[in-house]
């Protein structure tokens, strides 16, 4: 069944209730509610299920969801699906390169490699206010982007019969 988000793109929903994982990076703790309260609202309308696991920063956020997986393989909970939430501020030094260059290269490769469908919700920003703008679910949202990124990926796994 397809859908619309607020920027007016088409997103498709899972046949299936679907049941997510929500990892979270909480060193900015104000933006980290803001985008989870976009996730999780998105992920509600969508008639999903959800957990929910805090991480101190944004390059501990593929761990866990290897972590998962593997827990998964030996008889753990299942997760149809993963969002990734998290903000990088620009700071001084190259630790923010370091940061969000690993951070969206480990997601990807997860979701590659291991065929699972992951919402990327870390923002990487030059600064405060910008990170404000996409985090509140009144303005760019991309907290709820990302749980409805995560859905499609879902819908799409299931119409081509991909396994994980």
């Amino acid at each position: 069944m397809a859908g619309t988000s607020q920027h007016g793109k088409a997103f498709i929903r899972p046949k299936a209730k679907a049941h997510l994982l929500i990892v979270e990076a909480r060193f900015h703790d104000d933006l980290a509610d803001a985008l989870l309260e976009g996730a999780t609202a998105a992920l509600d309308d969508a008639g999903a299920t959800y957990d929910v696991v805090t991480v101190p920063g944004s390059l501990e956020i593929p761990a866990v969801i290897t972590f998962a997986l593997d827990g998964a393989a030996e008889g753990g909970t299942h997760y149809d699906g993963f969002v990734a939430l998290g903000t990088i501020i620009r700071g001084d030094t190259y630790h923010f390169d370091i940061v969000a260059n690993e951070s969206s290269r480990a997601l990807m490769d997860l979701a590659v490699q291991e065929a699972i469908a992951i919402g990327n919700g870390i923002l990487t920003t030059e600064n405060d206010a910008q990170a404000w703008t996409r985090a509140k679910k009144t303005e760019g949202d991309k907290g709820g982007f990302a749980a409805r990124a995560a859905l499609t990926m879902i819908a799409l796994k299931e119409k081509f019969g991909a396994q994980s």
